[in-house]
């Protein structure tokens, strides 16, 4: 046989075993799609493999990672996973060419790692959850062996096994060589192949429909939600707390408009039926446990208020306003019979805990201290979105949503910050977080070409539970001009503001800064996000023609 057929024969076959690694991995994730689907959907591999790895990455790099692909890290983060899936199938199928059980134990091996990271997960129920990665291990190591198989295996058709094709004199290699003298079953393997292929499609889109179906219950109680009429309702939006400026944020950001910063690769989908907060701890004189129609019989209050992520950068997209109802916290904490530290009480720190695992530590005496903290059920108008944390999500006026708006809520743990780190703080981020007094230019936008003329500037200011007294606006290095203050809302909301530049033709850079109603002025000092949110003056550059 030449040198170039043999060649072509070893590249046939390596390229076959890399697709077995494939089939095997795809074979894996399809089954182990089904399995979850009688655990949880949480259980999935990519998911929990996924979540392991949020929960491992330095607070730098996830604040990398929020800078760079906004609200859709967790899909890179997914499409990530995928591709390196792939590659890890691919370099399996071409070893197992040469150790076939060497092939299938690499593939057990990974799906042992893929049941480490789901029982590990916070919101684990246990090794139940490591069912669908070790089943889908299990399938994807026998199906590469058999395949492999077909590519190693010799396979002769009767009364061949002792013949041999004669040689060609001219070069040395067999006349009229059989197809099954290659020295393995391709006709088999096709057959293996396109029957796993099939399988696994099937098994796959049958566990995604399942996992589908689970949340039906949800959406349908969510969409059977009347929201009560507030018995505290939020005073009117004054007429011109809304500029007229091309450009400028709106003061109300629509549902489907509101960032979403969260660790969640797979958005909870919660029945309010079924739905359970409890609230235990130090200081709770006895343990308390509400439904969600429980929330609902309570008298709501409704309030503006804007919410602000601590992975916001200087002049950032991570907040929105909204207008929320819910019931006040403070009221279900002092029917528990909790006080605040300032009176004696035992605990200094609430753990809030969402379904999906996720813990977040709020200081007892904020929620205590008379803001409208709460627990919200609904949000400008309708019922919380599922991604906003339907049924019902805390959040607290003041304070960054890390500390304090947790989504998804079933527990609240009364505790002390000496004896409980809650999730970000473990990872080196601050344990109070008040949010820092904070401005936004929103047009002109950067290296944007307006005309020479009066050109609006306008954007929008922060420092919710103190309000903004002033904003300033300067040009290049000129003077700081005050600038036009749209109305308050109220303290907990952010404001607009406004100012007419007499632009020049050229270059120029434009800096905002704001003075909140305690008299603080926004600090030029530029930090990063972590520890505890960023700081620094907003600037934007322009060419005016």
């Amino acid at each position: 046989m030449t040198t170039v057929s043999i060649t072509r024969k070893a590249l046939t076959r390596g390229t076959l075993a890399a697709l077995s690694g494939l089939l095997a991995g795809f074979a894996s994730l399809a089954v182990a799609e089904l399995v979850s689907a009688a655990v949880r959907p949480e259980a999935s591999p990519v998911t929990a493999v996924g979540g392991a790895a949020i929960d491992r990455t330095p607070a730098g790099v996830k604040d990398w990672a929020i800078r760079n692909f906004g609200e859709d890290d967790k899909l890179v983060l997914q499409l990530g996973i995928v591709v390196t899936l792939a590659l890890f199938a691919l370099a399996v199928g071409l070893l197992a060419l040469r150790h076939r059980r060497a092939g299938s134990a690499a593939v057990l091996l990974f799906g042992v790692v893929g049941t480490a990271a789901a029982v590990s997960r916070p919101d684990s129920t246990g090794l139940v959850d490591g069912l669908p990665s070790l089943l889908g291990a299990i399938v994807g190591a026998a199906l590469l062996y058999v395949l492999i198989g077909r590519l190693t295996r010799p396979h002769r058709t009767a009364g061949q096994e002792q013949e041999r094709a004669p040689v060609d004199e001219r070069d040395g290699e067999q006349a009229n060589e059989p197809e099954q003298e290659a020295g393995w079953d391709r006709r088999g393997f096709v057959i293996a192949a396109t029957a796993a292929a099939a399988a696994s499609t099937a098994a796959g889109a049958v566990g995604r429909a399942l996992n589908s179906r689970s949340s039906q219950n949800a959406v349908a109680s969510r969409e059977a939600v009347t929201l009560p009429k507030p018995a505290s309702p939020a005073r009117p939006i004054p007429a011109g707390a809304q500029l007229r400026v091309r450009g400028i944020s709106p003061f109300t950001t629509p549902n489907d408009s509101f960032y979403r910063v969260d660790t969640a690769l797979v958005i909870p989908k919660v029945d309010a039926n079924a739905w359970r907060l409890r609230i235990h701890g130090k200081g709770v004189r006895r343990d308390l446990e509400f439904t969600y129609q429980d929330l609902l019989e309570r008298p709501l209050i409704e309030r503006e208020i804007t919410l602000c992520c601590v992975s916001n950068e200087v002049g950032g997209p991570y907040i929105g306003h909204a207008r929320w109802i819910g019931v006040r916290l403070a009221d279900l904490l002092k029917e528990a019979g909790v006080k605040p530290p300032s009176r004696g009480g035992e605990a200094d720190q609430i753990i809030a805990r969402s379904v999906d695992g996720m813990t977040l530590g709020t200081p007892v005496e904020d929620v205590m201290d008379g803001r409208d903290a709460m627990l919200a059920v609904g949000m400008n108008g309708e019922p919380l979105p599922f991604v906003n944390g339907f049924p019902v999500r805390m959040l607290v006026p003041g304070l960054y949503g890390y500390v304090s708006a947790c989504k998804w809520i079933e527990d609240i743990e009364l505790t002390t910050f000496d004896d409980y780190d809650a999730y970000w703080v473990k990872r080196k981020w601050a344990r109070e977080a008040p949010i820092k007094t904070q401005s936004r230019i929103d047009t002109p936008k950067p290296f944007g070409r307006p005309e020479a003329g009066t050109v609006m500037v306008a954007g929008v200011a922060w420092a919710q539970h103190r309000g903004i007294e002033k904003v300033e606006i300067r040009v290049d290095d000129g003077p700081w001009r005050p600038a036009q203050l749209a109305e308050q809302g109220t303290v907990d909301t952010w404001r607009q503001w406004s100012y007419p530049w007499k632009a020049t033709p050229g270059g120029h850079t434009l800096t905002v800064r704001a003075t909140d109603r305690t008299g603080e002025l926004q600090t030029e000092e530029r930090t990063k996000t972590v520890p505890d949110g960023a700081s620094g003056w907003h600037s934007v550059v322009v060419t005016v023609d």
